[in-house]
């Protein structure tokens, strides 16, 4: 662990103490409700009603994030009532499963992960095994011949989506590797190296900047072109598709020991650090720099400073590892001191200044549920860098 200043220590101390008040304050708020993607005006409130879904309804790719910040809690507190709040959101996982609701997404990664494969770690009770199985079945229906690929969204058959996927779909990679850990059945670890290495080969360009989506002729499995849905412009670099990149690629490398995605990881990190502006914590898109009005993203530097942390713990190089811890320590830095709530009892986020989609005017500055889970877990490899990751 690279060692900080007293002063320094006592500042994580005191974010982490004011990052756990305010989950604890939202299961006093919110209880088994699940609350809205972002913030508005820096307060959370219960996901709207939609079609078939109540207000406060499981649905979306978002809801998991909030049991991820249970168990966190509970690892940092020990605290058991983190826990039993996380087995009931287990739960309700498990009867959305059951009941087929909203599951036409890659992001039953992203879902299933935190709501299922961890409660199966943190208790051994297989119920919980059963479910994450039962979700990565689920998410191996989009693997799409001959192209190798996860398809992102949608229903199959919907030509608008077929055959495309997105850089976040890294991140949705660890269950289908774990099921395959699980079960021994080949399929999964197949679609893992297949699905990785055509983002690798396409989705990232020649100068290490990032494709958001990136779609593929679901016939004869060509490439054919890259674009956004929630950058800037179709050639620029979405700030927090690069930070998935930096993630979502090492995860890959450790879950296949293909040393190119080790280093599609660090290029991808290379590149984000590199267009930081002065305070290190992102534009919305990295064709933006220091000067502009721009709003920032502050998920997208909690995202990079797992992903660098991740590299600290798997790199063999100890010079590159070092790096990577204290660029994670810096990133880690930065949003303490430029996106924390001054209070906690100011927001309902963990951390403020936040991007979901600017373009359809989403979520602009305002907390994020991706975002809050992303800077708690930062917090946790800082404070114990022996953290077992949940991915």
């Amino acid at each position: 662990m690279t060692s900080t200043t007293p002063a320094l220590d006592a500042r994580v101390t005191a974010a982490l103490a004011d990052a756990v008040a305010v989950v604890r304050r939202n299961i006093d708020t919110f209880g088994d409700a699940y609350v809205d993607d972002t913030t508005r005006d820096n307060r959370y409130a219960p996901r709207p009603a939609h079609g078939q879904f109540a207000a406060g309804q499981n649905r979306g790719w978002t809801t998991s994030f909030v049991p991820g910040m249970h168990w966190l809690a509970w690892e940092l507190t020990g605290d058991v009532a983190f826990r039993d709040q996380a087995l009931r959101h287990a739960a309700d996982f498990e009867r959305r499963l059951r009941a087929d609701e909203d599951l036409d997404t890659h992001d039953l990664g992203f879902l299933y992960t935190l709501a299922a494969v961890v409660p199966w770690r943190k208790t051994a009770d297989e119920r919980w095994r059963t479910v994450g199985i039962g979700a990565a079945e689920r998410l191996m229906t989009r693997f799409l011949e001959p192209a190798g690929i996860i398809q992102a969204w949608g229903d199959l058959s919907d030509p608008a989506q077929r055959g495309r996927t997105i850089i976040d779909s890294l991140m949705n990679m660890p269950l289908l590797t774990w099921a395959g850990e699980q079960t021994g059945d080949p399929r999964y670890a197949d679609a893992v190296r297949r699905h990785t290495a055509q983002l690798r080969d396409n989705i990232m360009r020649a100068d290490d900047s990032t494709f958001h989506t990136f779609y593929w002729d679901v016939e004869t499995g060509e490439p054919l072109r890259g674009g956004t849905e929630q950058g800037a412009f179709d050639d620029s670099c979405w700030a927090r598709g690069e930070a998935w990149g930096v993630y979502g690629f090492a995860l890959n490398y450790g879950a296949t020991g293909d040393e190119t995605l080790l280093e599609a990881a660090w290029r991808c990190a290379e590149y984000f650090l590199a267009h930081l502006p002065a305070d290190r914590i992102p534009y919305w898109d990295l064709v933006y720099a220091d000067g502009s009005d721009a709003p920032r993203d502050s998920s997208a530097a909690a995202i990079a400073a797992c992903g660098l942390y991740e590299l600290a713990a798997c790199d063999p190089d100890p010079s590159r590892a070092a790096r990577a811890r204290r660029e994670a320590d810096a990133l880690l830095n930065a949003l303490i001191a430029g996106a924390r709530p001054a209070d906690p009892d100011d927001a309902d986020a963990l951390i403020l200044h936040g991007v979901y989609d600017l373009p359809k005017r989403t979520g602009v500055d305002e907390g994020t549920l991706w975002g809050d889970y992303f800077y708690l877990e930062a917090i946790t490899r800082r404070t114990n860098p022996a953290w077992e990751r949940y991915w």
